[in-house]
């Protein structure tokens, strides 16, 4: 996400740390490259003018200039300027006092609102609300039975009426049902077109009057970045929603619809789709988000990933096992299990700070090597899972035979479990203080 910003901005980075002063020449230099940069990323031309015009403004002032560390102040007030851009703050989504709370979303066809609605529901149901996922797409073939089917995969019920073709009709009904069997939210999936229309803005006028949602939202395309801008402006002088959802960030590496819809549209960036998973959801917090752009890792997010998907028991029993260095196969595969439920590891890796963005985009990390790892621990007798000691050269065919590999992958996983086996000696023989490996490990 947002891969080639972020290297371009390392560079202007890297570039203001390394002056050891700074002058108003170095500073218009510098504001040349943000502004090239920022235009490159399909950002909106009057956004761009006026965020340059905002950080040379406060880059030029005394207290910057003379300061010990020019460059880094002037970062400082990059990053204060991205994140004024993008929102300042989260902004969480509002529900009301009544059941059900409605959640409506609109936006193009292609937009992905259904996927959306699948994981909005998926996240809604961890916070604890119970969520109907409703079919108000009358229009697009197979609309209704796709949301069937997502509702069915994250196991949240949907409401269907096929042979309806009055969208109004279907969600009174659907707020009927959320009524009679206590569901607190629903989730309403409306139409879309391949482009702006009369009808279809009536048809959303028309189900925002009826019901009064306590949350509108625009799902829009983040790859195509300025056309995502563009009708996010149309609707929202049409149907004034509360808040923006970006799909398909995962595939955009340019950024331009994340940096310029809160300053064209004015309402706030809620959600970012990060991939095709429905737990791929991430709340947008625009201090994060700035701080990935410039290159500085997301402690916070990655750590909030750990807590969701890391069993803190487990973790507490295995740092007891690693200390009486009794770690075994099992508990590897464990770890590795536990650790893919946080996302992809090139997604992982983005958020540590201190890695170059450039080292990271040469760097292609295949997920399947976990997968492969499973298979082959899975092809172990619980025997030789405890002591790997046992594995010979017959037992090492016979498990990459089992798990579709070569015997050269067995011997690589072994090799490096020995060598994590020996580290663990090594800690333990140390100063003695207490260890606390991150995630496990």
């Amino acid at each position: 996400m947002f891969q080639d910003l972020t290297e371009k901005f390392d560079s202007v980075v890297r570039k203001l740390r390394g002056h050891g002063k700074i002058n108003e020449k170095n500073i218009a230099d510098s504001m040349r490259d943000v502004r090239r940069v920022l235009l490159e990323a399909d950002v909106n031309y009057r956004v761009a003018k006026k965020f340059i015009a905002d950080v040379q403004e406060r880059a030029i002032g005394h207290d910057v200039l003379k300061s010990i560390t020019p460059g880094q102040q002037v970062v400082k007030i990059i990053f204060d300027e991205l994140v004024k851009l993008m929102g300042e703050k989260e902004s969480p989504l509002s529900f009301s006092h009544h059941i059900p709370s409605i959640i409506m979303l609109s936006g193009l066809q292609g937009s992905g609102k259904t996927t959306f609605a699948g994981k909005l529901a998926m996240h809604l149901k961890k916070k604890g609300r119970k969520p109907l996922l409703v079919a108000a797409d009358v229009y697009r073939p197979a609309a209704m039975e796709q949301l069937r089917v997502v509702g069915k995969a994250i196991d949240v019920p949907s409401f269907v009426e096929k042979g309806n073709t009055n969208a109004l009709e279907i969600c009174r009904n659907a707020v009927d049902h959320c009524r009679k069997n206590m569901i607190d939210t629903a989730i309403i999936d409306t139409a879309g077109r391949l482009h702006i229309d009369d009808e279809m803005m009536q048809e959303l006028e028309q189900i925002k009057s009826a019901l009064n949602p306590a949350e509108i939202l625009f799902v829009a395309d983040g790859m195509t970045g300025q056309d995502a801008v563009n009708t996010a402006q149309t609707f929202s002088e049409r149907l004034d929603f509360n808040g923006v959802v970006l799909t398909k960030m995962d595939g955009d590496a340019r950024g331009g619809a994340a940096l310029s819809i809160r300053a064209v549209t004015g309402k706030p960036i809620k959600f970012l789709s990060v991939g095709e998973k429905f737990d791929q959801l991430e709340v947008f917090h625009p201090d994060r988000m700035a701080s990935r752009i410039l290159g500085m890792g997301d402690v916070v997010s990655l750590v909030e990933k750990a807590q969701e998907n890391i069993d803190a028991e487990k973790a507490a029993k295995l740092e007891k096992k690693l200390r009486n260095q009794e770690f075994t196969l099992n508990d590897f595969l464990e770890q590795l299990q536990q650790i893919k439920k946080m996302g992809p590891i090139q997604d992982l890796l983005a958020m540590i700070p201190g890695l170059q963005t450039k080292a990271l985009k040469g760097l292609q990390v295949d997920d399947r090597a976990l997968v492969r790892v499973e298979a082959i621990i899975n092809s172990m007798t619980k025997q030789e899972r405890r002591l790997p000691k046992i594995l010979n050269g017959s037992r090492r065919k016979r498990i990459a035979k089992g798990s579709g590999t070569a015997v050269q992958d067995v011997n690589r996983l072994l090799n490096q479990f020995a060598m994590m086996q020996k580290m663990m000696k090594t800690m333990k023989r140390g100063v003695g203080r207490k260890m606390s490996m991150p995630f496990g490990f």
